[in-house]
């Protein structure tokens, strides 16, 4: 059984746990819990009514939160020539193809994003053991394999987050800073919320989205009120 903090516990004293409350009103009360001497990130995880196992219903891909996520990415990009210098210019921090494959397959992760070139893909097909566990693999589904790396690598470093459901049908995703105004993480979070609606599987029945919670990295969750 995992063993909280006496800070954890007295933010958790003033949580709900059946309450749902709509985003400024949850936002309010993670401003509450505020208690850490560093600026936490605002987490949301959604419950999707799904069974991930089928492929018809994997969600998965990218998404422009609106206000960005207080976090500047470090971009890799697995291109070599005219796209990896765009990319280089675009951001990235490495740039390449066999010897940045190399460098990661020797166990360099020091990023956050990798996108590639089309054309490397069957190059870095083996990468797969290193980057799949950590979600960082690249894949056109999340819009890490694009011709356009200048774009892509923009994009990424400008809040630009990946996602997909777990094995239990959650999608948890960072959505701010708390040194963010609510309306701004508002902004990201109703966003985000209307981007999985619009793109709910064609295999998914019933509620899409069950439940959703917000909460911050050393904070207790609280519930919204979600249809």
């Amino acid at each position: 059984m995992a063993v909280r903090s006496k800070r954890y516990e007295k933010a958790r004293g003033k949580a709900s746990r059946t309450e749902r409350y709509g985003v400024p009103e949850a936002l309010e009360r993670l401003r509450e819990f505020e208690s850490a001497k560093f600026d936490e990130t605002v987490e949301l995880v959604v419950k999707l009514g799904i069974d991930p196992r089928r492929s018809d219903q994997m969600v998965r891909g990218a998404f422009s939160l609106p206000k960005g996520t207080g976090k500047e990415l470090r971009v890799i990009a697995f291109a070599d020539g005219e796209q990896g210098e765009a990319a280089l210019k675009a951001g990235a921090i490495e740039a390449g193809g066999e010897e940045l494959v190399k460098k990661v397959s020797d166990g360099w992760l020091e990023f956050d994003v990798a996108v590639a070139a089309p054309q490397m893909m069957r190059m870095i097909a083996r990468l797969g053991r290193v980057l799949g566990p950590k979600g960082m693999m690249p894949s056109p589904k999340s819009g890490t394999v694009t011709e356009d790396l200048g774009k892509a690598v923009r994009e990424f470093k400008a809040g630009k987050i990946e996602f997909r459901c777990d094995s239990g049908a959650n999608v948890h995703v960072p959505v701010g800073k708390l040194s963010f105004v609510n309306e701004d993480l508002q902004e990201n979070i109703e966003a985000f919320l209307e981007h999985l609606r619009v793109h709910r599987p064609s295999g998914a029945k019933g509620t899409f989205i069950q439940r959703a919670f917000v909460s911050t990295t050393m904070g207790p969750s609280v519930r919204l009120a979600v249809s």
